[in-house]
């Protein structure tokens, strides 16, 4: 399993940048608690899933198995 950002320079960019206005919590998602605090509980449930390989919510992050 590897965790990698995003190909996109650009998407990388732009994320990073809502992480710093909202002071770490996800850019994407209206509510801030911890469960969307980076990396999202739903992201790190992805994570726990052996058979997930994909993007997180906002698309930073992308798990490889």
């Amino acid at each position: 399993m590897k965790i990698r950002l995003n190909e996109n320079k650009e998407i990388v960019r732009i994320l990073q940048e809502g992480l710093k206005e909202k002071n770490g919590y996800c850019p994407c998602r209206m509510e801030i608690c911890d469960d969307n605090k980076c990396m999202c509980k739903e992201f790190r449930n992805q994570i726990a899933d052996p058979g997930f390989e994909g993007y997180c919510h906002c698309m930073l992050y992308y798990k490889e198995k």
